[in-house]
């Protein structure tokens, strides 16, 4: 039996956590827990990435969650560093 891995997704409002997005919605095995946007965030990830229309009801957030299994950072370049300091990301993440 597979069990769904818990993903997490910061920088979900630009080109590569779109794309990302995109590919693990047609992944069998992995559920998206969240999509992290501070300017986006309440919005649906559709509305910024209009060829999710119809395809998706995710919806962007600010908060981070750490039940997750993977977290996978599309921020911009220079920014992962940053994250990382700004969150206590937990090192089982």
């Amino acid at each position: 039996m597979t069990t769904n891995a818990r993903i997490g997704i910061a920088g979900a409002a630009g080109y590569t956590g779109g794309e990302l997005i995109r590919l693990l919605l047609r992944h069998p095995w992995v559920t998206i827990a969240w999509a992290h946007s501070h300017s986006q965030a309440g919005k649906p990830v559709s509305h910024t990435h209009d060829d999710l229309v119809g395809i998706t009801d995710l919806v962007f957030t600010d908060q981070l969650d750490w039940d997750i299994d993977v977290l996978f950072l599309c921020v911009g370049h220079g920014e992962a560093r940053k994250f990382l300091t700004a969150h206590d990301v937990p090192t089982s993440v």
